[in-house]
């Protein structure tokens, strides 16, 4: 079956960008291509198998949607799928909310996808010898559809856009359900128990949306995520341009103590993200203890190396390290005081939760995660560099300063007194009364 892909974005938008992504490299090697257009499908084949993170058999899988003409089907499970027959065909797609025209070309055979994976209102006209034959605005009232992160093991990506779902399956009056790591399957479930969960995608849905936060130089996204906070780039994947509410999480244990206590995490993906002041976290770990709060670690690891830094457990907290499901460890947090981390998955949890939150984070911008009044950064060194346009701070160590004494100068020159500052508003703001001033 030959694919024909088409852009929602002007195409030259993506052209732009071909002579600095090892990517089209690889494409001229491997298939020669003759013209822009056939670099353009060669590419656009190999960059969505490559990075999109979408099932396998996307390509191949039967398209459901009947139109009632013979070949011809359709349906909106990567972006748009058409199929089309052989024949003198003419396809027109275009946004039924602003009549832009995306695609409007004669086409004899082959299916037909759209590039970009998030919401579009898609209007899709085919005339065969120039009689119009078949007419379809997308419509998700009452109709099956998936939303997919089977691919996507990001823990904080997720948790930013499942208030969303709600909303999209409340606005479009779907039948909506979701496609999940089997790790992060039980805590959505408490979350939100309205939205049914699936073990895969079998393209049989009239709609799949796959959410996954591209940091590239190419628009596979309306906006880049680099220039957006996280919590709202699953509104612009889903057409819906307001915050929604958060779930109300129901803990679903007991405390694991009745003494006041006090949730650390010392580690993050990456140790280019942690809080790299050297005995750091000693000296709030010890202000913490002689508030008399127990102070409890909840990392996965106990020690954890990469990017040239160990991070370990600081000496002082309780080892509650392991590899715990994701549903105890939103409970911890549900009846802690409070959380100290990082820019991490279990500061999204304990965002999502309810627990408040001191944030340590100085290479992201304030608005990149979700606020929090208690963030923690110093922003007279340099700073924020996941946020800034045209590089990489997920890839690259340090964009700016690495192998120089400066690099990750933003992790290294955030002191404790900073995050004790932070600390101490937050007893004063929530009316806390540590156990050493009871």
């Amino acid at each position: 079956m030959k694919v024909h892909f088409f852009t929602v974005r002007n195409i030259e938008d993506y052209r732009k960008h071909y002579r600095y992504y090892p990517l089209v490299k690889e494409v001229f090697e491997e298939l020669h291509p003759q013209t822009i257009e056939e670099l353009d499908q060669a590419f656009f084949f190999q960059y969505v198998k490559k990075t999109m993170g979408v099932p396998e058999g996307i390509y191949e899988s039967r398209i459901w949607g009947d139109t009632g003409f013979p070949g011809l089907r359709l349906d909106f499970n990567f972006g748009l799928r058409l199929d089309i027959p052989e024949g003198n065909f003419r396809v027109k797609v275009s946004d039924f909310d602003s009549g832009e025209i995306f695609f409007d070309k004669y086409i004899s055979g082959g299916r037909l996808l759209s590039v970009e994976q998030y919401f579009v209102r898609w209007q899709v006209e085919v005339f065969l010898d120039e009689q119009k034959i078949f007419s379809h605005v997308l419509n998700l009232e009452g109709q099956p559809v998936a939303i997919t992160f089977k691919n996507n093991p990001i823990l904080g990506d997720l948790i930013a856009f499942l208030p969303y779902l709600r909303e999209f399956k409340k606005y479009h009056r779907c039948n909506l359900s979701i496609c999940l790591n089997d790790k992060f399957a039980e805590l959505v479930a408490q979350l939100y128990p309205d939205i049914p969960q699936i073990d895969k995608v079998d393209f049989k849905t009239y709609a799949t949306y796959y959410p996954i936060l591209v940091q590239s130089p190419f628009p596979f996204g309306l906006v880049d995520t680099r220039q957006m906070p996280i919590n709202r780039a699953g509104g612009m994947i889903l057409g819906i341009d307001y915050l929604p509410p958060k779930a109300v999480f129901e803990p679903t244990a007991p405390p694991v103590t009745n003494e006041p206590y006090v949730c650390i995490a010392v580690q993050a993906s990456t140790n280019k993200k942690a809080w790299l002041y050297p005995g750091g976290w000693d000296v709030v770990v010890d202000y913490l203890k002689n508030l008399g709060y127990r102070v409890f670690c909840i990392d996965k690891n106990l020690e954890e190396t990469n990017d040239g830094y160990t991070v370990c457990k600081p000496e002082g907290a309780e080892d509650f390290t392991g590899n715990h499901p994701l549903l105890e460890r939103a409970n911890m947090l549900y009846h802690a005081e409070f959380f100290i981390g990082l820019s991490s998955g279990l500061t999204w949890i304990a965002d999502a939760v309810g627990c408040p939150v001191v944030m340590i984070c100085g290479f992201s911008q304030d608005w990149s995660e979700f606020y929090t009044p208690y963030r923690v950064a110093n922003r007279k060194v340099c700073n924020g560099c996941l946020n800034a346009p045209h590089v990489m701070f997920l890839v690259d160590k340090c964009p700016f300063h690495k192998n120089t004494p400066r690099e990750l100068e933003c992790q290294k020159n955030i002191s404790p007194r900073m995050v004790i500052d932070a600390v101490e508003r937050l007893i004063v703001d929530y009316g806390l009364t540590p156990p050493a001033l009871a």
